[in-house]
């Protein structure tokens, strides 16, 4: 059952308290939490046992800080929503939240992620877009390793360290509008990774590595407004990839005749561009060995002669972009995309 808090001081008695009788008995039974979208610049000091809850929705406010000594209380939380506030830093008692599954701090002015995250082990979804973050800690991958979503977009991130690549359980990796100069080169362990979006990352992303032709779950891969002049000879490799955006970079290879015939043909091209690679003894020998471990590759191009599904052509299409102007807070998207009475509906 969803519970509505109205926001109080401890000493008031609100109208909804004499009307509904509340008592400590009934506020044993509390789920969910929702103070959103209610100006608060600060959270009141709490009424109810905090280790009941297990849903927190506090976005959408004027936050600048949430109290260590809250957070460290709420013991049994699965979800935390503060998106949409002021916060410069999340507090260091977040590593308490030993049960937490979804944390979402998007659109506010985090730096930083604490080090203490890390032991929130259970952590699947990770929602730290529009932020201010310059890095992520070089252990983050070793630690949450139960993650399947990571979305740091529109940040101000150069790199994403090496230990992401031990997240095996990680389903979609979302970079974009960031300024990476370069993706880690041992992909190969995201067996599950089926969506890549490193987008807009402009100049600064100028090559992929050779590892994403291992990525063998990988169904869309979204690289367009880069520096990229040539696709790996790995990517005709991805035998599940139905969408392909690549739009917004300086391609030279494949050529765009290749391109104007869809990621059928793409494939096709790089495969055959990697067979004659697997006759020279010279060119990436290392890493055609490992295609043809994992069954992806086997010498040849024949695979892809095969018919793929029409829609296949159809997802090359390049993408339909918003402006850069139009990307700001989410505070500012459009409405009920960071609805939290989605996030925290009886159907989700």
């Amino acid at each position: 059952m969803e519970m509505l808090f109205e926001v109080r001081q401890p000493a008031e008695e609100t109208t909804a308290e004499r009307n509904m009788g509340w008592t400590a008995e009934e506020d044993q039974r509390l789920e969910i939490v929702d103070l959103s979208g209610i100006s608060l610049n600060s959270l009141p000091n709490p009424s109810i046992n905090l280790a009941t809850i297990c849903k927190l929705d506090l976005s959408n406010n004027n936050l600048q800080s949430i109290p260590e000594s809250l957070t460290a209380r709420l013991l049994n939380i699965i979800v935390l929503d503060v998106h949409s506030n002021q916060l410069k830093c999340l507090p260091h008692s977040i590593g308490c939240l030993t049960k937490l599954k979804i944390l979402n701090v998007s659109g506010n002015l985090i730096s930083m992620l604490p080090k203490t995250l890390e032991s929130c082990r259970s952590l699947e979804e990770l929602n730290a877009n529009f932020n201010k973050l310059t890095k992520l800690s070089d252990t983050l991958g070793f630690e949450l390793t139960n993650l399947k979503k990571l979305s740091v977009n529109s940040n101000k991130l150069v790199y994403l360290p090496h230990s992401i690549s031990h997240i095996t359980s990680l389903r979609i990796l979302d970079a974009r509008l960031n300024c990476l100069t370069s993706l880690p080169d041992d992909l190969e362990n995201l067996i599950k990774l089926e969506v890549l979006n490193v987008s807009q990352n402009f100049h600064h992303l100028q090559a992929l590595p050779y590892s994403i032709g291992l990525l063998f779950s990988l169904v869309e891969l979204d690289i367009s407004y880069n520096g990229i002049t040539s696709l790996p000879d790995s990517i005709g490799c991805l035998k599940r990839l139905h969408k392909l955006c690549v739009d917004g970079n300086p391609l030279s290879s494949p050529p765009p005749l290749v391109f104007q015939q869809g990621l059928h043909a793409v494939k096709e091209y790089l495969s055959e561009k990697m067979n004659a690679g697997h006759r020279s003894p010279r060119k990436k020998k290392s890493w055609v060995g490992r295609l043809v471990r994992y069954g992806t590759f086997s010498g040849g191009y024949g695979y892809f002669k095969t018919s793929e599904p029409r829609e296949d052509r159809e997802a090359f299409m390049l993408s339909q972009y918003r402006s850069i102007d139009g990307l700001t807070s989410p505070r500012y998207m459009a409405p009920g995309m960071f609805s939290p009475r989605r996030l925290f509906s009886s159907r989700g």
